[in-house]
């Protein structure tokens, strides 16, 4: 038995199946499992992606929304970190469709991260760790009391 991630996010899309292709063509995740009614109709799916793993449904339910469908507004960004190659990422996910909202940049905490909208409108933030950094070095940098630091 394989062991499971502890937290996994659900996006729900207007149209799951074409989100499949896009995230599999624009960040390289994979299709891992895809549940179907006898009719054809989408019931579940999950992605991976390394040690990732998303769900992607519909909107089967009056709780759930894509962004396209409430104005554009998010109540998350999805973060992503990944090991090599952020720049080269950026430019993949672009030329997929992904529209950049803020290209890579080095961040006080040592990431080099952009930010992304996907064609329904989800915001992701993909990361990088290129440099290690304390909580001092940050605090030193931001002006700001840290508390904690991973």
């Amino acid at each position: 038995m394989t062991s499971r991630p502890t937290l996994v996010s659900a996006i729900f899309y207007r149209d799951p199946r074409a989100a499949l292709k896009f995230l599999e063509a624009a960040f390289g995740f994979e299709l891992v499992t895809l549940i179907e009614s006898p009719d054809g109709n989408m019931v579940h799916s999950q992605m991976g992606l390394a040690e990732a793993t998303i769900m992607v449904g519909g909107e089967w339910m009056a709780e759930v929304a894509s962004p396209a469908s409430i104005d554009d507004r998010n109540t998350q960004f999805i973060h992503l970190h990944i090991d090599s190659e952020v720049d080269a990422h950026c430019e993949r996910a672009r030329a997929a469709g992904m529209h950049i909202t803020q290209e890579p940049q080095d961040q006080f905490f040592g990431d080099r991260t952009y930010r992304c909208k996907d064609p329904e409108g989800h915001m992701w933030v993909v990361a990088q760790t290129v440099k290690a950094v304390s909580r001092e070095e940050a605090e030193e940098a931001t002006g700001l009391k840290i508390t904690g630091w991973v």
